[in-house]
């Protein structure tokens, strides 16, 4: 289920101006559901960034970056990084981000060669 859970209500009126904006470019419904949130548990360390650490290597990049756990799963560029390496992202976007994110030259090589898949 694809959701949007929100704290407050500037919150839900942000994502209900996203979603509304959505479906005017797109002619037609979102299905995401809007719902506020109730609870939230962090899942285990070995389910955080789980895309990214199946690439062994840029997984290896980011943790000498963020050698602290906690730093390594709250890290925008590590997020960032698991998003494009599960899929999400186009060559485009990852022109735009890859010299910001810290990549080695042979780590942002890797990186497009799974998003030009």
């Amino acid at each position: 289920m694809n959701a949007i859970f929100y704290e407050n209500e500037a919150q839900r009126a942000v994502a209900m101006a996203s979603k509304a904006d959505l479906e005017l470019k797109t002619g037609g419904p979102v299905k995401t559901a809007i719902l506020p949130v109730r609870s939230f548990t962090l899942a285990e360390d070995y389910h955080q960034k789980y895309m990214l650490k199946s690439h062994r290597s840029l997984a290896r990049e980011m943790e000498n970056l963020y050698p602290q756990h906690v730093d390594f799963v709250n890290s925008t560029a590590v997020t960032r990084l698991n998003g494009y390496t599960g899929g999400y992202g186009t060559m485009q976007q990852w022109s735009s981000d890859m010299d910001q994110l810290g990549l080695s030259p042979a780590g942002k090589k890797e990186m497009a060669s799974l998003i030009g898949r």
